[in-house]
């Protein structure tokens, strides 16, 4: 995996968290990733999954853009 660097104070990123931050984009079809920083290092990793419940079936199904 490509080594990912960081302008600030030149910390580099480490390959768990690269990762970790690649896994919760990877996992959600629909909503967001947010990281949190603190002092230039990841410190957290917030997803949040988008779902549209139908009234019409009692189904659920992944909110569409």
């Amino acid at each position: 995996m490509t080594q990912l660097t960081t302008t600030h104070k030149s910390n580099q990123l480490n390959t768990d968290v690269i990762e970790e931050i690649l896994g919760a984009v990877t996992s959600i079809e629909y909503g967001s990733v947010e990281v949190v920083i603190h002092d230039g290092k990841v410190v957290q990793i917030e997803c949040r999954k988008k779902i549209r419940l139908s009234q019409s079936k009692p189904t659920r199904k992944t909110l569409e853009p």
